[in-house]
Protein backbone atom coordinates (compact mmCIF):
# COMPACT_ATOMS: atom_id res chain seq x y z
CA UNK A 1 0.00 0.00 0.00
CA UNK A 2 2.68 2.28 1.34
CA UNK A 3 4.09 1.66 -2.66
CA UNK A 4 1.39 2.64 -4.01
CA UNK A 5 0.76 5.69 -2.51
CA UNK A 6 4.61 6.52 -3.26
CA UNK A 7 3.67 6.06 -7.16
CA UNK A 8 0.43 8.28 -6.75
CA UNK A 9 2.66 11.02 -5.03
CA UNK A 10 5.58 10.63 -7.70
CA UNK A 11 3.00 10.95 -10.23
CA UNK A 12 1.62 13.63 -9.07
CA UNK A 13 4.87 15.56 -8.69
CA UNK A 14 5.53 15.22 -12.42
CA UNK A 15 1.43 15.97 -13.28
CA UNK A 16 0.85 19.16 -11.28
CA UNK A 17 3.84 21.82 -11.75
CA UNK A 18 5.21 23.00 -8.59
CA UNK A 19 3.32 26.39 -7.73
CA UNK A 20 0.50 25.83 -9.89
CA UNK A 21 -2.78 24.96 -8.90
CA UNK A 22 -5.27 22.45 -9.06
CA UNK A 23 -9.06 22.04 -7.81
CA UNK A 24 -10.40 19.35 -5.86
CA UNK A 25 -12.14 18.48 -9.29
CA UNK A 26 -8.82 18.16 -11.35
CA UNK A 27 -7.29 16.11 -8.59
CA UNK A 28 -9.99 13.64 -8.39
CA UNK A 29 -10.23 13.42 -12.20
CA UNK A 30 -6.49 12.33 -11.80
CA UNK A 31 -7.43 9.58 -8.96
CA UNK A 32 -6.63 11.75 -5.95
CA UNK A 33 -9.48 11.49 -3.37
CA UNK A 34 -10.61 13.40 -0.78
CA UNK A 35 -8.46 11.62 1.73
CA UNK A 36 -5.19 11.35 -0.25
CA UNK A 37 -5.86 15.16 -0.65
CA UNK A 38 -5.70 15.68 2.88
CA UNK A 39 -2.93 13.00 3.95
CA UNK A 40 -0.87 15.08 1.32
CA UNK A 41 -2.14 18.52 3.18
CA UNK A 42 -1.10 16.86 6.75
CA UNK A 43 2.16 15.67 5.67
CA UNK A 44 3.18 19.02 3.98
CA UNK A 45 3.22 17.48 0.66
CA UNK A 46 0.60 19.73 -0.76
CA UNK A 47 -0.26 23.19 0.38
CA UNK A 48 -3.97 24.22 0.57
CA UNK A 49 -4.06 28.10 0.10
CA UNK A 50 -8.40 27.84 -0.36
CA UNK A 51 -10.49 25.19 -0.14
CA UNK A 52 -10.60 22.36 -2.27
CA UNK A 53 -7.92 23.96 -3.43
CA UNK A 54 -4.56 22.84 -3.73
CA UNK A 55 -0.45 23.71 -4.77
CA UNK A 56 3.16 21.96 -4.75
CA UNK A 57 4.41 24.73 -2.59
CA UNK A 58 5.05 26.55 -0.26
CA UNK A 59 6.22 30.12 -1.55
CA UNK A 60 3.73 33.01 -1.86
CA UNK A 61 1.25 32.47 -4.37
CA UNK A 62 1.81 35.06 -7.67
CA UNK A 63 -1.29 36.26 -9.97
CA UNK A 64 0.79 34.70 -12.60
CA UNK A 65 0.55 31.38 -10.89
CA UNK A 66 -2.99 31.56 -10.83
CA UNK A 67 -3.64 32.36 -14.38
CA UNK A 68 -1.25 29.70 -15.82
CA UNK A 69 -2.90 26.83 -13.90
CA UNK A 70 -6.31 28.11 -15.13
CA UNK A 71 -4.73 28.47 -18.54
CA UNK A 72 -2.79 25.50 -18.99
CA UNK A 73 -3.25 23.04 -15.76
CA UNK A 74 -7.01 23.29 -16.13
CA UNK A 75 -7.49 24.30 -19.44
CA UNK A 76 -9.88 27.19 -19.33
CA UNK A 77 -10.22 29.52 -22.87
CA UNK A 78 -9.04 32.50 -21.27
CA UNK A 79 -6.70 35.43 -22.34
CA UNK A 80 -5.31 38.31 -19.69
CA UNK A 81 -6.93 41.32 -21.53
CA UNK A 82 -7.72 44.81 -21.33
CA UNK A 83 -6.02 47.49 -19.10
CA UNK A 84 -4.04 43.93 -17.73
CA UNK A 85 -2.85 42.78 -20.85
CA UNK A 86 -1.56 46.51 -21.85
CA UNK A 87 0.04 47.07 -18.37
CA UNK A 88 2.02 44.13 -18.88
CA UNK A 89 2.95 44.92 -22.32
CA UNK A 90 4.84 47.42 -21.49
CA UNK A 91 2.08 50.37 -21.38
CA UNK A 92 1.77 50.70 -17.98
CA UNK A 93 3.14 54.07 -17.65
CA UNK A 94 -0.01 55.40 -19.70
CA UNK A 95 -2.11 53.17 -17.28
CA UNK A 96 -1.26 52.56 -13.56
CA UNK A 97 2.11 51.69 -12.00
CA UNK A 98 0.77 48.87 -10.08
CA UNK A 99 -1.18 46.08 -10.98
CA UNK A 100 -3.97 45.59 -8.42
CA UNK A 101 -6.74 44.12 -10.93
CA UNK A 102 -6.72 41.44 -12.91
CA UNK A 103 -8.60 41.46 -16.10
CA UNK A 104 -9.38 38.16 -17.64
CA UNK A 105 -11.60 37.28 -20.94
CA UNK A 106 -13.11 34.12 -22.51
CA UNK A 107 -16.32 32.84 -22.62
CA UNK A 108 -16.56 30.29 -19.98
CA UNK A 109 -16.60 31.93 -16.38
CA UNK A 110 -13.45 31.25 -14.19
CA UNK A 111 -14.23 29.17 -10.97
CA UNK A 112 -15.12 31.11 -7.85
CA UNK A 113 -12.30 30.15 -5.96
CA UNK A 114 -9.94 32.54 -7.44
CA UNK A 115 -11.33 35.04 -5.16
CA UNK A 116 -11.06 33.21 -2.61
CA UNK A 117 -6.65 32.98 -2.83
CA UNK A 118 -4.17 35.25 -0.53
CA UNK A 119 -3.14 37.91 -3.15
CA UNK A 120 -3.34 40.93 -2.95
CA UNK A 121 -4.71 41.75 -6.49
CA UNK A 122 -8.58 41.13 -7.63
CA UNK A 123 -9.84 38.90 -10.41
CA UNK A 124 -12.29 40.40 -13.02
CA UNK A 125 -13.60 37.96 -15.08
CA UNK A 126 -15.42 39.76 -18.58
CA UNK A 127 -17.55 37.17 -20.79
CA UNK A 128 -15.62 37.32 -24.21
CA UNK A 129 -18.68 36.76 -26.55
CA UNK A 130 -20.44 40.32 -25.59
CA UNK A 131 -17.90 42.03 -27.18
CA UNK A 132 -16.59 39.38 -29.82
CA UNK A 133 -19.63 36.81 -30.73
CA UNK A 134 -17.43 34.96 -32.48
CA UNK A 135 -15.03 33.52 -29.83
CA UNK A 136 -17.55 31.07 -29.31
CA UNK A 137 -17.03 29.07 -32.82
CA UNK A 138 -13.22 29.99 -33.32
CA UNK A 139 -11.58 31.34 -30.26
CA UNK A 140 -8.20 33.62 -31.31
CA UNK A 141 -5.25 32.77 -30.74
CA UNK A 142 -3.92 34.98 -27.77
CA UNK A 143 -0.30 36.92 -27.96
CA UNK A 144 1.84 34.23 -25.41
CA UNK A 145 4.32 35.93 -22.82
CA UNK A 146 6.86 34.00 -21.11
CA UNK A 147 6.70 33.54 -16.86
CA UNK A 148 9.26 31.92 -14.91
CA UNK A 149 8.07 30.11 -12.50
CA UNK A 150 10.19 27.17 -10.06
CA UNK A 151 12.24 27.05 -13.07
CA UNK A 152 10.22 26.67 -15.77
CA UNK A 153 9.48 29.31 -18.56
CA UNK A 154 5.02 28.51 -18.80
CA UNK A 155 3.60 31.02 -20.98
CA UNK A 156 0.99 33.37 -19.92
CA UNK A 157 -1.69 33.88 -23.06
CA UNK A 158 -2.43 37.85 -23.50
CA UNK A 159 -4.92 39.57 -25.63
CA UNK A 160 -3.12 41.37 -28.64
CA UNK A 161 -2.77 44.97 -28.17
CA UNK A 162 -5.03 45.27 -30.38
CA UNK A 163 -7.75 43.68 -29.00
CA UNK A 164 -6.52 44.72 -25.32
CA UNK A 165 -7.25 48.47 -26.15
CA UNK A 166 -11.03 47.36 -27.70
CA UNK A 167 -11.07 45.32 -24.33
CA UNK A 168 -10.35 48.50 -22.51
CA UNK A 169 -12.71 51.10 -24.46
CA UNK A 170 -15.57 48.30 -23.40
CA UNK A 171 -14.53 49.85 -19.96
CA UNK A 172 -15.26 53.58 -20.61
CA UNK A 173 -16.88 55.57 -18.78
CA UNK A 174 -18.09 53.81 -16.04
CA UNK A 175 -14.61 52.22 -14.82
CA UNK A 176 -11.59 53.96 -17.08
CA UNK A 177 -11.21 57.39 -17.56
CA UNK A 178 -11.29 59.03 -21.05
CA UNK A 179 -7.98 61.18 -20.16
CA UNK A 180 -5.99 58.04 -19.47
CA UNK A 181 -7.26 56.32 -22.83
CA UNK A 182 -6.46 59.39 -24.74
CA UNK A 183 -2.60 59.20 -23.51
CA UNK A 184 -2.41 55.54 -23.89
CA UNK A 185 -3.94 55.82 -27.44
CA UNK A 186 -1.43 58.45 -28.16
CA UNK A 187 1.66 56.11 -27.67
CA UNK A 188 0.34 53.30 -29.56
CA UNK A 189 1.78 54.23 -32.83
CA UNK A 190 2.61 50.49 -33.89
CA UNK A 191 -0.30 48.73 -33.38
CA UNK A 192 -1.57 46.60 -37.22
CA UNK A 193 -3.75 47.97 -39.44
CA UNK A 194 -4.52 44.11 -40.30
CA UNK A 195 -5.50 42.99 -37.20
CA UNK A 196 -7.39 46.06 -35.99
CA UNK A 197 -10.00 45.21 -39.12
CA UNK A 198 -10.41 42.23 -38.08
CA UNK A 199 -11.15 43.27 -34.92
CA UNK A 200 -13.37 46.25 -35.68
CA UNK A 201 -15.71 44.46 -38.33
CA UNK A 202 -16.04 41.49 -35.47
CA UNK A 203 -16.28 43.57 -32.69
CA UNK A 204 -20.11 43.23 -31.46
CA UNK A 205 -19.98 47.45 -29.48
CA UNK A 206 -21.17 49.96 -31.74
CA UNK A 207 -19.63 51.76 -28.65
CA UNK A 208 -16.09 50.49 -28.36
CA UNK A 209 -15.75 50.84 -32.07
CA UNK A 210 -16.84 54.56 -32.49
CA UNK A 211 -14.53 55.55 -29.21
CA UNK A 212 -11.37 53.27 -30.67
CA UNK A 213 -11.95 55.81 -34.49
CA UNK A 214 -12.52 58.74 -32.44
CA UNK A 215 -9.41 58.47 -30.63
CA UNK A 216 -7.99 56.97 -33.77
CA UNK A 217 -8.45 60.24 -35.79
CA UNK A 218 -7.41 62.13 -33.30
CA UNK A 219 -4.02 61.34 -32.76
CA UNK A 220 -3.15 60.41 -36.53
CA UNK A 221 -1.29 57.35 -36.25
CA UNK A 222 -0.11 56.30 -39.50
CA UNK A 223 -1.98 52.32 -39.34
CA UNK A 224 -5.54 54.80 -39.27
CA UNK A 225 -5.34 55.58 -43.11
CA UNK A 226 -5.18 51.46 -43.69
CA UNK A 227 -8.41 51.01 -42.27
CA UNK A 228 -11.64 50.75 -44.01
CA UNK A 229 -14.30 51.77 -42.22
CA UNK A 230 -16.79 51.20 -44.81
CA UNK A 231 -16.65 47.81 -43.37
CA UNK A 232 -17.26 48.16 -40.19
CA UNK A 233 -20.98 48.62 -38.74
CA UNK A 234 -21.14 51.46 -36.21
CA UNK A 235 -24.62 51.76 -36.15
CA UNK A 236 -26.63 54.67 -35.92
CA UNK A 237 -28.04 57.29 -33.42
CA UNK A 238 -26.20 59.31 -30.80
CA UNK A 239 -24.24 57.77 -27.77
CA UNK A 240 -24.20 59.58 -24.17
CA UNK A 241 -20.78 58.35 -23.28
CA UNK A 242 -19.67 61.92 -21.13
CA UNK A 243 -22.57 64.06 -19.35
CA UNK A 244 -21.96 67.58 -19.98
CA UNK A 245 -19.81 66.71 -23.06
CA UNK A 246 -19.91 67.99 -26.58
CA UNK A 247 -20.47 65.80 -29.26
CA UNK A 248 -18.27 64.64 -32.14
CA UNK A 249 -19.91 65.09 -35.19
CA UNK A 250 -18.43 62.25 -36.79
CA UNK A 251 -19.08 59.27 -34.67
CA UNK A 252 -21.82 60.98 -32.37
CA UNK A 253 -20.40 60.29 -29.25
CA UNK A 254 -20.38 62.88 -26.32
CA UNK A 255 -16.51 63.12 -25.27
CA UNK A 256 -15.44 65.15 -22.79
CA UNK A 257 -15.28 68.98 -23.89
CA UNK A 258 -11.46 69.16 -22.79
CA UNK A 259 -10.37 66.61 -24.83
CA UNK A 260 -10.75 68.98 -27.94
CA UNK A 261 -11.21 68.72 -31.40
CA UNK A 262 -9.63 66.52 -33.82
Amino acid sequence: MATRSDSKLNRLQQELPEGLLADAGWLEAHGYSSALRSQYVRAGWLDSPARRVYRRSRTPLTWQQVVISLQALLDLPLAVGGRTALEQLGYAHYLSAKVQEIHLYGPKRTPTWITDLPLDVKFHWHNSLRLFPGDADAPPEPSPVMFSAAGMHLPIRYSSKERAVLELLDELPERESFHQVDALMEGLSDLSPRRLQTLLEACASVKVKRLFLFFADRHRHAWRSRLDVSRVDLGSGKRVLAKGGRLDPTYHITVPSDLGGQ
